[in-house]
Order: C-alpha cells, then structure tokens, then sequence
C-alpha cells in the first residue's frame, strides 16, 4: 500500500468503483444529436450542452471548404500568426447584432468563463459566487484572485 500524499487516492477510487460511480472516458461513434452511439450501444442523450443542436447540422462540405481553404486550427496564438478569416466574420457578424464595438469568440465555454471572469476582476475585487456554479466559474474566480464569497445556491 502507498502512503505516500497521494496514496489515499487508492481507496478512493477503489470506493467510487464498488459503488459504481467511478468514470471513464467513453468513445462516441457517431454524430452528437439526439441519438448517439457510445461504446458499441445506442443511447438517448440527455446530457448535451449542444443546446441549439447545432454541433451535427453544419454541413459537411461547408466545412470541407473551409478547412481547405484554411487549414485546421490555428497553430498558434491569434497574436503571433493572426486569427482565421470565418473567426474574424463571424466576431464581426456578432458584434454587428449586438450593436457593440466588438465581439470575441471562445473556444469553450469553459475558455469563455475563465477569460471573462480574470478579465473583470483581479485582487482588489470581491465575486459573489453561487455554490453550485460550474467549475469554469470557480476556476475563473480562483485564477482572477480575487476574494470570493460563496452563497448557498439560489439564495
């Protein structure tokens, strides 16, 4: 048995795999809709974020297009070599809309609350931080330094 710092860890995951609660990674073998095919077994979704249902409509060979006429990804930061052209539309369409000066798009949701949250606060600030927001808001309040002072959910 290790009891180094971390050798608890064995008896925790030994406790989550005996109560059937530990998790792994899982492969999907088709699109993210609906209907979805996990580990060889057809399943109904009901734990999506894809909330417009957006992320199996775009067609393909729009995408195909796009990708040959820029690449895949960006390589870098966008302030070393430059951000794509359909990020740059598509930031300007938004921002448009909106009637702002500008719009920037994130990669994640998760990108999006962590960027906004140490963009807006910093050490002098104080976040009031509902206990059961997601973990990108509490990451963005940790990483912004910030005091943060948590309240029992909706209350």
């Amino acid at each position: 048995m290790n009891h180094g710092a971390l050798g608890w860890l064995s008896g925790e995951i030994a406790s989550l795999e005996t109560q059937g609660l530990r998790r792994r990674l899982r492969v999907r073998q088709s699109r993210q809709q609906a209907e979805i095919h996990i580990d060889g077994s057809k399943l109904i979704n009901f734990s999506s974020n894809d909330y417009l249902g957006l992320a199996a409509e775009f067609p393909a060979q729009a995408f195909s297009e796009a990708i040959e006429q820029v690449g895949w990804g960006s390589g870098a930061s966008p302030l070393v070599t430059g951000r794509g052209v359909f990020q740059s539309r598509l930031e300007s369409a938004l921002a448009d809309f909106e009637g702002a000066e500008a719009a920037l798009l994130f990669g994640s949701g998760y990108a999006a609350n962590v960027g906004a949250i140490t963009a807006l606060a910093g050490r002098e600030d104080t976040i009031f931080s509902d206990a059961h927001n997601h973990a990108s808001i509490i990451d963005g309040c940790r990483l912004a330094g910030a005091d943060v002072q948590v309240y029992r959910h909706a209350d």
